[in-house]
């Protein structure tokens, strides 16, 4: 990206949520926190200081399936920022009483992300569909395991899990390849050569589970098992989700939102993971209308397995093109592409090459992925509000044929 004088450079690590064990959930989104509290050459207040004197950032970000940590600089404070990386990842010492108090920040955030219902009804959602599993618990941790880590845990959490195999170093912007390789080489030799533990295999299976809160609006999120990210069956999927409800024109916006005004918000989505995933639908509506917008949805959800047009796919092909064509100026975006796809594929992949995927799709194979996902597993239903006019899970399944919960 030469015409730039930035670059975004970090450190993607196969790790999130889904490697913790029961007791530990929680702790992979501490380590996030704890990174910048220090180090055995840099203090907090030193690591602050030393990047945003050059004008730089400094962020991180955990998921279930990793955990990144990553820079913006001016293409000159490059190995500046690569040397802070690798003195978080490699050198802190995560202080009691940084630790004391990054616990107390957590708890709040836990708080603050209940209070959300927009927020919160995901993680009962995601809870419903893979229970007691990794995969299905929360990114934050809960009160009582956020309480209970110790300085141990951390230390032995990274020496486990922060393996060379597992981490990527992936940068884009104003730089050379080259000054990366060195630099990688000069402050990341020693790390681990050696594998980490493998995630548990997920194992959804589908359910419901409603929060009554007495207010204005209710979430609802209804889901079913969807695909993988190891094949080209995810770019199928992700065309579903946006020719059903990926923008103002999709068929759930026009149907339940400006047809009828059943909800203020509905869209779907796919989540992809390394040996799972899950399509769904979420709305936001008020009491009144949730016996009237469910079957709406069930309609259109049925009526995508009838058949999709030309017109529809194209439009979908166009907004998945635009999203990665964008994405790709930017040098932070551009840099976690990189890295995710490495750890995936174990390659970058090109532009050209994930455009062709998705060009390569047809209306045939949209409708096919939608008639195996929603008969082929059971729902799962989640909402946070009112209840009222919400059908049951086994309606649901008898509706789609799917399996009805065990």
């Amino acid at each position: 990206m030469d015409h730039l004088a930035s670059a975004a450079v970090g450190v993607w690590v196969g790790v999130g949520s889904r490697a913790e064990e029961r007791h530990e959930n929680g702790l992979s989104h501490l380590l996030e926190h704890m990174a910048f509290k220090g180090t055995r050459r840099r203090s907090a207040q030193a690591i602050a200081e030393e990047i945003e004197a050059v004008g730089g950032e400094l962020n991180a970000a955990t998921s279930v399936e990793s955990t990144a940590f990553y820079a913006r600089i001016i293409d000159s404070d490059l190995p500046l920022a690569v040397d802070m990386l690798s003195d978080i990842l490699q050198e802190s010492v995560f202080d009691a009483e940084e630790l004391r108090r990054e616990q107390h920040v957590i708890l709040q955030e836990l708080g603050a992300a209940r209070d959300v219902p927009e927020d919160w009804v995901f993680d009962l959602f995601q809870e419903t569909a893979w229970p007691d599993q990794p995969i299905g618990r929360p990114i934050l941790g809960t009160q009582r395991t956020v309480r209970s880590f110790a300085r141990e845990q951390l230390s032995s959490y990274l020496d486990t899990h922060y393996k060379g195999p597992s981490m990527v170093l992936s940068a884009a912007g104003s730089l050379s390849h080259d000054a990366l390789v060195k630099l990688a080489e000069s402050h990341f030799a020693n790390v681990p050569a050696e594998t980490g533990p493998k995630a548990v295999a997920a194992q959804y299976r589908g359910g419901e589970r409603h929060e009554f809160r007495d207010s204005m609006e209710t979430q609802i999120v209804l889901g079913f098992e969807g695909v993988s990210y190891g094949g080209d069956e995810q770019y199928k999927a992700q065309l579903l989700a946006g020719l059903l409800g990926g923008g103002m024109s999709s068929r759930l916006f026009q149907e339940v939102r400006e047809k009828r005004g059943l909800c203020y918000s509905i869209y779907a989505f796919h989540w992809a993971y390394s040996d799972t995933g899950i399509f769904g639908i979420h709305a936001a509506t008020g009491e009144e209308d949730i016996a009237e917008l469910m079957p709406v949805m069930f309609d259109e959800l049925e009526r995508v397995t009838d058949g999709v047009s030309e017109t529809e796919l194209s439009r979908a092909r166009a907004q998945m093109r635009a999203s990665l064509l964008m994405a790709m100026e930017s040098p932070a975006a551009r840099a976690s592409q990189i890295a995710r796809q490495m750890l995936v594929y174990g390659h970058p992949l090109s532009p050209e090459e994930i455009l062709d995927k998705i060009d390569r799709v047809t209306v045939g194979e949209v409708r096919d992925l939608a008639s195996r996902i929603l008969s082929g597993s059971t729902p799962t239903l989640a909402s946070v509000g009112h209840d009222r006019g919400l059908p049951g899970i086994a309606e649901i399944a008898e509706r789609f044929a799917a399996p009805s919960p065990a």
